[in-house]
């Protein structure tokens, strides 16, 4: 069965950097119906198509993938910590105390 976490996240990357389905597929000399058939899930890239998505869209496999690779949780992590910068000094803040929290609790939960 094919991921369709995988498909949005691709998704996720080309809209992130501005792209239609068109001028994607334009760029990489695939077509439009072929992104949106992975875009959706329907399908999965082979190797050589998967590695020129991922440059055409000026992303890591592991920003793709770090939602079914279970190994991948260094990446979502520092894409956490990213998407705090935005945030204010106190939201900042009130987003690590729960963290703290949350990590104290599952240390708890371990013993």
């Amino acid at each position: 069965m094919i991921d369709k976490r995988i498909g949005r996240r691709l998704k996720q990357q080309r809209e992130a950097i501005g792209l239609t389905q068109e001028e994607l597929a334009s760029k990489l000399g695939m077509t439009t119906n072929y992104i949106s058939t992975v875009e959706r899930g329907a399908s999965f890239p082979r190797c050589e198509k998967l590695i020129s998505l991922l440059n055409g869209l000026n992303t890591s496999a592991d920003a793709v993938f770090c939602d079914v690779v279970e190994n991948s949780h260094n990446y979502y992590s520092n894409h956490v910590f990213d998407e705090m910068k935005s945030l204010s000094p106190s939201s900042q803040k009130k987003i690590l105390k729960v963290m703290e929290a949350l990590i104290e609790q599952e240390k708890s939960n371990d013993c």
